[in-house]
């Protein structure tokens, strides 16, 4: 067989080797995401299962992934909504209303800050 084949094989199977470490990392860090984002979980359990994961890696990922794999996006996207929820709270708290950039405008134009034309300007923008 020439050598071609042989380091074809040879590219071929540490690819392989290579990807599945890869998406085994993945999952890893998945897991022990959701460990400590899993909020009805005991300190003492995660530690049982941080414990079996450096113990007896591949069977206790793929165990962790049929027993509580389902709970694992739930948790996820209750998390991103929280983030979410907290992100558009910040916004609007730094944002304020129209009725406070037209006022904060006002009390510019009184000041003589600004003229009328940029008081309108301000107030259009607010508006739209």
């Amino acid at each position: 067989m020439p050598d071609f084949f042989v380091n074809l094989g040879s590219i071929i199977w540490y690819t392989l080797t290579i990807v599945i470490f890869i998406s085994y990392l993945f999952a890893l860090f998945s897991i022990v995401g959701d460990l400590f984002r899993d909020r009805d979980l005991s300190g003492g359990m995660k530690a049982v299962w941080i414990f079996f994961l450096i113990v007896f890696p591949f069977i206790t990922a793929l165990i962790y992934l049929i027993a509580r794999g389902g709970g694992m996006a739930e948790r996820a996207q209750a998390q991103a909504k929280q983030a979410k929820e907290a992100t558009d709270d910040y916004i609007r708290s730094v944002a304020g209303s129209p009725a406070d950039e037209i006022a904060r405008a006002k009390g510019l134009l009184d000041a003589g800050t600004i003229t009328t034309e940029e008081y309108t300007k301000l107030k259009a923008k607010a508006l739209a």
